[in-house]
């Protein structure tokens, strides 16, 4: 039975939690396909190869493979590789990619001497493991402690430019951390969430709490969508600034490329500052939120202050499971992270899936209409069966996951 045939079949909200739960206790009972350690003691190396449900991506473009990036840190440990593959599992059937979840790690402080030959080492030790070799892992990618270096060494050292996504483009890549194809999912994941309301973005005021690299994508690809920056935080500018006239294209193109000091200064020209806790952007009257910054940001006891009528998630589970419901009941619409910012591993599909000269614009391209068609479908949920938004998405991956996705 496939998703789009579950969904005509369920009856009732009653039904809907029942079918959801059934769900949720196959995924709990689901298992890694792959779970490896690497070694190499002589050199100090260890790291971790987890894969996950690579039965979705059965007679797809990349038969058998599951994906997700690289992190490196100093305690990284098995048990928080194994955590984020599995999310990646979730993330990637959210997505509707026909595409398993994985995720490599390595125990290491990716700014030491001596770290290239450690990181080296590691690619080797992963090798046999790779989907380009047989396996299915589908390579490695950027993630905390990554840096864009890293994609040349492992590439050199694997004789292989598939076996890395996210690289610059001159190497085949979508360079989709410097495009910020993350942040241009979040960006379009509130379109389609405003547009399905009967509105347009056009206009609507927006604030960003971080402005690192998905905050920066976010302020470019909303502003483009014709929004209007009126706040914004982080803690390099100082906490929480307002403009209550906009803001001049010249910040803006500073806020975007990240030319902090540039920013710095326009900022005090044309801000007004609320405070050096960046939290309060949050409480901004807006139309349109996005929390960019650190998780378990809106809760239970601050989701009363939010103003905004429309909360699109670019940090990692920003809004808080007992936060969900009381923003539904005031009418806040949120788009979850993992249906709002998967353009990430949308770029890493294109990348290991496209022969196109052009991957950089095919990744936006899908990133823009798998997205939006995902927003869509989340909502007819939620309005069907009154359900949140959250619950909504939480069905729509698992049921690509064990029904198979449905175009």
């Amino acid at each position: 039975m496939g998703a789009a045939a579950a969904d005509r079949d369920i009856q009732s909200k009653e039904e809907f939690f029942t079918i959801l739960g059934e769900l949720q206790e196959r995924f709990e009972a689901l298992k890694p396909e792959l779970e490896v350690t690497v070694r190499d003691p002589a050199l100090g190396v260890e790291g971790y190869v987890i894969v996950w449900n690579t039965g979705i991506s059965k007679g797809g473009p990349l038969d058998g493979c599951g994906k997700g990036g690289t992190r490196i840190t100093p305690n990284l440990s098995i048990d928080e590789v194994k955590m984020l593959s599995r999310t990646m599992a979730l993330k990637n059937a959210a997505a509707g990619l026909p595409l398993g979840g994985a995720k490599s790690g390595m125990r290491a402080d990716s700014s030491e001497d001596g770290f290239e030959r450690k990181y080296r080492r590691f690619v080797k030790l992963c090798q046999p493991f790779l989907y380009e070799n047989g396996g299915c892992f589908g390579g490695f990618g950027f993630d905390i402690g990554a840096q864009p270096v890293h994609a040349k060494w492992a590439c050199d050292e694997l004789g292989s430019t598939r076996s890395f996504t996210g690289k610059p483009v001159d190497m085949g890549g979508t360079d989709y951390d410097r495009e910020g194809i993350a942040g241009l999912g979040v960006a379009t994941a509130a379109k389609a969430l405003i547009e399905s309301r009967g509105e347009k973005a056009d206009g609507m005021s927006f604030a960003v709490q971080g402005a690192g690299a998905m905050g920066a994508a976010v302020i470019r690809y909303f502003s483009e969508y014709g929004g209007q920056l009126k706040a914004m935080s982080d803690p390099k500018y100082d906490g929480c600034w307002a403009f209550d006239a906009g803001v001049s294209p010249a910040l803006l193109k500073a806020l975007v490329t990240q030319d902090v000091e540039t920013a710095k200064s326009l900022v005090a020209q044309e801000g007004r500052h609320i405070g050096k806790d960046t939290q309060d952007v949050l409480f901004e009257s807006v139309d349109v939120l996005f929390p960019c910054a650190i998780h378990n940001m809106i809760t239970e006891t601050n989701s009363y202050q939010i103003k905004a009528r429309y909360i699109s998630e670019g940090a990692n589970q920003p809004v808080t499971k007992e936060a969900y419901p009381m923003l539904m009941e005031k009418g806040i619409h949120v788009i979850p992270d993992f249906i709002a910012n998967p353009g990430g591993v949308i770029a890493a599909f294109v990348e290991l899936t496209s022969q196109s000269d052009s991957k950089v614009e095919e990744a936006k391209s899908y990133t823009i209409s798998k997205i939006t068609d995902n927003v869509n479908k989340l909502m007819a949920l939620v309005d069907r069966f009154g359900v949140e938004p959250v619950h909504a998405g939480q069905y729509l991956a698992l049921s690509n996951i064990f029904y198979g996705i449905q175009d």
